[in-house]
């Protein structure tokens, strides 16, 4: 299984992309580690609030993706310089000012990986 370094996780969160709507939050990410594929999102918490993967939605390459449609046997290419719009919804859990965000996504080669940041509205 390869390990991928937090510090190398950290760059696929495009810093200033925390936003609020009106029924959640929406965030980017960008490929800049190499070619890939997205196997699963276990998660997305911002602050204290939880989003399941039926909350989640996964935008990328013209494709709309619920998170419960991400798994193993569909996997989403996510390939170098690609980049994709999680887009939670359900919930509010944007404060203004600073904002902690863990995203925990699966990956067929390293397993399970989590994204942690802060980012400010």
């Amino acid at each position: 299984m390869v390990v991928v370094p937090e510090f190398l996780i950290k760059r696929i969160y495009q810093k200033g992309s925390l936003k609020k709507t009106d029924d959640g939050a929406c965030v980017t990410l960008k490929n800049v580690l190499g070619p890939g594929f997205i196997s699963g999102f276990n998660y997305v918490k911002i602050n204290d609030v939880v989003y399941e993967p039926s909350e989640v939605k996964f935008v990328t390459n013209g494709q709309e993706l619920l998170g419960t449609e991400v798994s193993e046997a569909n996997p989403v290419a996510f390939r170098l310089g690609q980049s994709g719009t999680l887009i939670m919804t359900g919930k509010l859990s944007v404060n203004d000012g600073l904002n902690k965000i863990v995203i925990e996504a699966m990956n067929p080669e390293a397993g399970k990986v989590v994204l942690s940041v802060e980012d400010t509205v």
